[in-house]
Order: structure tokens, then C-alpha cells, then sequence
């Protein structure tokens, strides 16, 4: 009941009531469907339908169904399809051309060349590239993700994940500072990736050999409860991991020196989140009608999309800069545009989407702890359940919002929040701040519309 005079509520813009009172405003978030485009609303009502209310269940159910476990730690070439004849190099996001690529995407492949001896300095290894000789490919396309750059190599060693027979991959994290992922390739880098390589992947991999295998769902879980949200905090599930290994690394050769190495990367298990929700979302590729975003992924040039209907077709546009915080001495003209298969934990759910979880993160990427639980409900409006595995106590334990439905987000206008990692524009200078980036609106028109012609094709027909 309203008992302080006249309310109003705006739908409009707010300078419309300017002259009240605020206290005397409701302002409506309301935005017109698909971004104002009547012809692809239109698109998007024929699909809004039982046919896809139908697959959608299906998908989110199989997506929810996955319960990843970490099996082996073991070199790319002997478990990622697609690697291991010839020379082929993978990468983050959807695919590009070599010469259409950014600096630090460019400059890892350069260095993953260096680390296979298959060029003599870093000029052969480019016109290897340029000209072909070395092929390139999506991580995504070879059931793989990668963070930034992502570039994976043959003698890499790699996550292995499974769950009922299917397996998805990650590459090991090199830690912070000069890494290859922001595309650094000097001596400093290739030694230490050569001791992942020799040490640190063979020793994992015994330290999981014969014993039971790692819960990745479960890990991940208990550590969005201790202050994690998946993406760019990794502490908690870090520190899990490592507690669940350090009996045995303790007793291994060289596994102390293992253990150190943990100790000082708290980032170590984003790689194995996006392993796991990488493995969970193939479930729902190839559901026939599903709208549901089964992968995002940027390259440093375009971010791209795929949704369950169609299957391994990437809907891809323009990607920008993160916004948000900047290192000391560095701003948005330094920043390369977003890059990374890490967003495939947002994907999922986690990520940007439990950032309630996560009030510390709001330091790291902007904002405030408010901040975070908006954006976490705001993130419900265009997904379509929770994640049963994934309850958020600041929610009071509602599991995170699960399931991005290109639907929802032409309907809403809200666009998925990611957060990430911003990478300096030139090879090898590495990270210079944290942030959030939207998905651009542009691909889930895309998808709508492909969509629709599909289900034409087949003769379902549309509203």
C-alpha cells in the first residue's frame, strides 16, 4: 500500500522524470527484445515454443547430469585428437587465420613452435605459421580449452577429464608473471614449460595413477563455498586440490618441488574447471531445437558462440577490452581486445555468473560485493535453471544460474558477464589488469536466425 503520496513507475528513459524526486521513481529495466530489431524478435517468438521448451530441458538436464573426474595428467599428443600428426598447434576461441591474428596470441604460437623444435628462432617459427607448414586450429574443435591465448602443443601434458566415456582436455597453468598464454617466449618461458613437460605433468600423473580419481564437480562446489567463483579466483580450489595430492606428491620424487609450485599459483585449477565444464557442455551439443550456448570463446580478434541446435557452427563478431582495473603504469589504450576459452566456465554457470560467491573478486575486476550479487541475479533472467552442484550460500544456497538460453537474452537485452584476464596488446608484456567483458549482442542474433532456418529446413515449421 502506498501511503508517501505519487509513485512512478518509468519504463522509459530517466531523463523523463528528472524534475521528481528520486525517492518518488520505480525505474523499470526494461529494454525492447532483440535489441530493438522487430524482425528478429519475430524470429525469436516462432522458436519460442513446447519444441524448444522440450529440448531445453533435455539439454541442461544432460549438461547437469556430467560429473567430470580428473583421471591423468598426460602429454597432449597421446590423448587430444587432431595433435598428434604433422604439426598442428591449437588455440583459444573460435577460428582465424594466422594473419588476421593479435600479438599475443601470435607471439604464443611462436613460442609452442620454439618449445617443439620445430623452428630455429622465432622469425622461422612465424613464416612456419604464415605460410602453413605449421597448421592451426581451435582448442575448441579438438574437445580442448585453453586460457588467453590457449595455445596447446604436442609435448604439452594436458588434463584429462572424463565422465562416461567422453573426455575433454586442458592445458597445466603456468602461474602468473612471464607465461606463454600472453604470448611471452623467451628463454624463461620455454625452461619452465620444459619442466612442466618433464616434471611437473609426469608427476601429477603418478600421483593420480591407480587412485581415485578427482571429483572436479565436488571440488568445485565446496570452493564456490569458500569464497571462489571459478574463473578469475582460483584460491580455494587450489588449495583443495593440492590438499587432496599432497600425501602422495610428498612421497614421490621431486613431487615436493611439485608442491611448491602449487603452493605459489593460485590460479592452478582454472584449468581444471575449464576442462570440466568443457566436458559437461558437450553433452548438449547436437540437441536438435536447444537454444542453449553450449560454448564462448574469444581469440583476441572475435568472440564466438555455439548453441546446442547447431551443433559445432560458431556464431562469431567483434570483440573489445575488458572493462575494469588497470596495473600501476598501464590503461585501456595498452589492452588487447578479450581472449581466452575461459569462458567457458560462465558457460556453465560459474565464473561471472557466481560472482555472489565471490565478494573479493569485486577487487580484482571492479566494483563492489552489491556488485557481485546483481549481477549474479541478474544472470538468472537469461539462463534456464540453477546448477544443482553449484549452490551459492550469499543466495541462500540457490544454485548458480545454469544454462544460457540465446532466447532469454534477446527477450531480456541482458547480455552474459565474463570475467577475465586483460592481456597486453604486444606479445610477451603479459597481464595488466582484470575485469568484465559482455558477449556482444551480435551473435545471439546470429544464432536466432539460424536457428529459425534449421527448424524451416526440417519442415517443423515456426509460430
Amino acid at each position: 500500500m502506498i501511503t508517501g503520496g505519487v509513485r512512478i513507475l518509468n519504463a522509459g528513459l530517466p531523463l523523463i522524470v528528472e524534475g521528481v524526486p528520486a525517492a518518488d521513481v520505480v525505474q523499470l529495466d526494461w529494454r525492447p527484445p532483440a535489441f530493438g530489431d522487430a524482425d528478429l524478435a519475430r524470429l525469436a517468438a516462432g522458436l519460442d515454443d513446447e519444441v524448444t521448451e522440450e529440448a531445453n530441458a533435455r539439454a541442461v538436464a544432460a549438461v547437469h547430469a556430467v560429473r567430470p573426474r580428473l583421471v591423468r595428467v598426460r602429454p597432449a599428443r597421446e590423448v587430444v585428437p587432431d595433435i598428434a600428426e604433422g604439426r598442428t598447434l591449437l588455440h583459444a576461441g573460435p577460428p582465424i587465420e594466422v594473419a588476421r591474428m593479435c600479438g599475443p596470441m601470435l607471439g604464443a604460437l611462436v613460442g609452442a613452435a620454439l618449445f617443439e623444435g620445430w623452428a630455429s628462432d622465432a622469425e622461422d617459427a612465424e613464416a612456419q605459421l604464415r605460410s602453413g607448414r605449421i597448421a592451426v586450429s581451435p582448442c575448441h574443435h579438438s574437445g580442448a580449452v585453453g586460457p588467453m591465448a590457449g595455445v596447446l602443443a604436442p609435448s604439452m601434458p594436458v588434463f584429462v577429464v572424463e565422465d562416461g566415456g567422453r573426455q575433454a582436455f586442458a592445458s597445466l597453468n603456468e602461474g602468473l608473471g612471464k607465461v606463454l598464454r600472453f604470448g611471452a617466449f623467451d628463454d624463461e618461458v620455454l625452461t619452465r614449460l620444459a619442466w612442466m613437460r618433464d616434471v611437473l605433468g609426469p608427476v601429477l600423473d603418478e600421483a593420480l595413477r591407480g587412485r581415485e580419481p578427482v571429483d572436479v564437480t565436488a571440488l568445485f562446489g565446496q570452493a564456490l563455498a569458500m569464497g571462489d567463483e571459478g574463473h578469475n579466483r582460483n584460491v580455494a580450489a587450489t588449495s583443495l586440490l593440492t590438499r587432496r595430492l599432497a600425501p602422495v606428491l610428498a612421497g614421490l620424487p621431486r613431487g615436493i618441488e611439485v608442491l611448491e609450485f602449487l603452493a605459489g599459483n593460485d590460479h592452478f585449477a582454472l584449468n581444471l574447471s575449464m576442462a570440466g565444464a568443457k566436458l559437461a557442455l558437450d553433452a548438449a551439443a547436437g540437441i536438435e531445437h536447444s537454444t542453449l550456448v553450449t560454448a564462448m570463446a574469444r581469440n583476441g580478434v572475435e568472440f564466438g558462440l555455439r548453441v546446442a541446435g547447431t551443433g559445432e557452427r560458431w556464431f562469431s563478431a567483434p570483440v573489445g577490452p575488458a572493462d575494469g582495473l588497470f596495473f600501476p603504469g598501464y590503461g585501456i589504450e595498452d589492452a588487447n581486445p578479450d581472449l581466452g576459452d575461459s569462458a567457458i566456465t560462465e558457460t556453465l554457470g560459474i565464473g561471472g555468473f557466481a560472482m555472489a560467491a565471490s565478494p573479493a573478486i569485486t577487487r580484482f575486476v571492479g566494483g563492489t560485493p552489491d556488485d557481485a550479487l546483481a549481477t549474479t541475479r541478474s544472470m538468472r533472467r537469461i539462463t534456464l535453471a540453477p546448477h544443482p552442484a553449484f549452490p551459492l550460500p550469499p543466495l541462500n544456497f540457490a544454485g548458480s544460474p545454469s544454462g544460457i538460453d540465446v532466447l532469454r537474452v534477446l527477450d531480456t537485452g541482458v547480455l552474459p558477464v565474463i570475467n577475465t584476464g586483460i592481456a597486453h596488446k604486444q606479445a610477451g608484456v603479459g597481464q595488466i589488469g582484470a575485469g568484465i567483458v559482455d558477449a556482444p549482442a551480435e551473435v545471439f542474433g546470429q544464432a536466432v536466425v539460424a536457428l529459425s532456418e534449421a527448424r524451416h529446413a526440417r519442415g517443423d515449421g515456426a509460430r
